[in-house]
């Protein structure tokens, strides 16, 4: 088996193997993903094998230490050795111990975006069809068929080269023969038969016919009384016929006839996002609240990264106040302080003006408990929230406990927006049994 084939065959056990990708979302462990790989766990079995350990106190059929002994001595067995609790075996915990889970260990299975995105359409039917932007992608592939003056010999376009110098070629040639038996028409002579050959698209050059003249028999220069009886008795022989009879002896390149070939090239309008991740950091949003957030918004990321040419994130924490973080600072920082979401939004709209909404589509997700300051909402969201262009504004509420009396802000946007929004979409999760419900919600949308 090769190398191609122990991939295929790993593949084939990871599919076997790791988790669906709902149950993924749900429960599994995120940390070991990243931006631009999604690591599944599954657990594989740890064979056994053989370990050798130098030891200075024998061992069955050895003389033990102090002890001595001769060919064909019995050799005494040593007892177990035992601790105070009389259990045999080493201590819990030392190195060695296969732990709770016995002879299984963690390996990964990775997915690309491409395919994430793919396996999700596929599990919850969610399909979204990124809109093409106006900006064009050049790209110079495929074969070779536009043709320059210029370039390196080995592009250079020989057919065309030939084709030039045979059309050249073609354009000279003429039926000598009928040219010949036009001067022996009575009074028509070089000049005359010039005009009447040229008329006729014969190519044929004076200085030919004069010399031709001079060559003719004075007594053959009468066979025919006058054109019309020649045209009436001799047929003319096409070029190309002359020149399968006969083939052709030089065809003459020139310089002007070059033409180098160049890849073609091809315009395509290409799709491109740009993603704003906000998620509230104030001390009311505890590691419950946090943990529900990544599983909603992680997968969202990876989903659009996997389904647009282009994709760009941006991470927005706020209290009272927003700032960019990384990504992996993203889920898990946390601050003090009261919470004011349209800091965030204000921060967003200043991050979007460089990503022009004709050029890109532009998705804005937060995240939070439903708190914020008085009037906020109304007086501040809502507004930004109808004039930031995007594809989709979506408020994902986590507040486990429900018991949250402050938690408004959700209720807020429904009543503004509607419940069943395509332009703000609210979802509400509260336990690991929301978050797929709250995906579907948003990215099924198709916006």
């Amino acid at each position: 088996m090769g190398l191609r084939d122990d991939i295929k065959r790993y593949k084939e056990v990871g599919d076997e193997k790791r988790p669906d990708l709902e149950d993924f979302i749900k429960e599994g462990d995120m940390s070991p993903s990243d931006e631009d790989t999604v690591r599944l766990p599954f657990k594989i079995i740890q064979l056994p094998g053989f370990e050798y350990e130098e030891s200075s106190k024998g061992g069955i059929g050895q003389a033990q230490d102090g002890q001595e002994v001769e060919e064909g001595d019995v050799v005494e067995v040593p007892e177990e050795s035992s601790d105070e609790d009389g259990e045999e075996g080493d201590e819990e915990g030392e190195d060695g111990d296969p732990g709770e889970d016995g002879d299984k260990q963690d390996e990964y299975y990775d997915l690309d975006p491409e395919e994430f995105a793919e396996e999700l359409d596929e599990e919850l039917g969610l399909n979204l069809e990124p809109k093409k932007s106006n900006k064009v992608k050049e790209e110079k592939e495929g074969a070779f068929v536009e043709r320059v003056q210029t370039g390196p010999s080995s592009t250079l376009d020989l057919d065309y080269l030939f084709k030039q110098g045979l059309k050249r070629e073609m354009a000279v040639q003429f039926d000598e023969n009928f040219a010949l038996e036009c001067l022996k028409t009575k009074n028509v002579g070089p000049q005359k038969a010039f005009e009447y050959l040229r008329d006729n698209n014969v190519v044929v050059s004076k200085a030919w016919l004069d010399d031709a003249y001079d060559d003719i028999p004075s007594n053959e220069r009468t066979k025919w009384d006058s054109l019309e009886e020649f045209e009436e008795n001799v047929e003319r022989e096409e070029v190309q016929q002359l020149i399968r009879e006969n083939g052709v002896q030089d065809i003459t390149f020139r310089p002007e006839d070059e033409r180098y070939k160049y890849p073609e090239t091809i315009e395509e309008k290409q799709s491109q996002v740009v993603v704003i991740n906000i998620r509230d950091v104030s001390g009311s949003m505890r590691e419950e609240k946090r943990d529900l957030v990544q599983r909603v918004m992680a997968p969202m990321d990876w989903y659009l990264q996997g389904k647009y040419d282009q994709a760009v994130f941006f991470y927005v924490a706020h209290n009272n106040q927003a700032w960019t973080v990384e990504r992996a600072d993203f889920f898990r920082v946390k601050s003090g302080g009261g919470t004011r979401i349209s800091s965030a939004y204000d921060l967003s709209k200043e991050i979007l003006t460089e990503f022009p909404f004709e050029n890109w589509n532009r998705y804005v997700f937060a995240a939070g408990d439903g708190e914020n300051s008085q009037n906020d909402t109304e007086d501040n969201v809502i507004p930004m929230l109808k004039s930031i262009d995007a594809n989709m504004h979506a408020y994902i509420e986590t507040n486990p406990k429900q018991n949250n009396r402050q938690a408004i802000h959700a209720d807020e946007l429904e009543d503004e927006f509607g419940e069943d929004s395509d332009e703000v979409v609210v979802t509400r999760v509260n336990s690991e049994d929301d978050v797929i419900p709250a995906i579907k919600k948003i990215l099924g949308n198709n916006q």
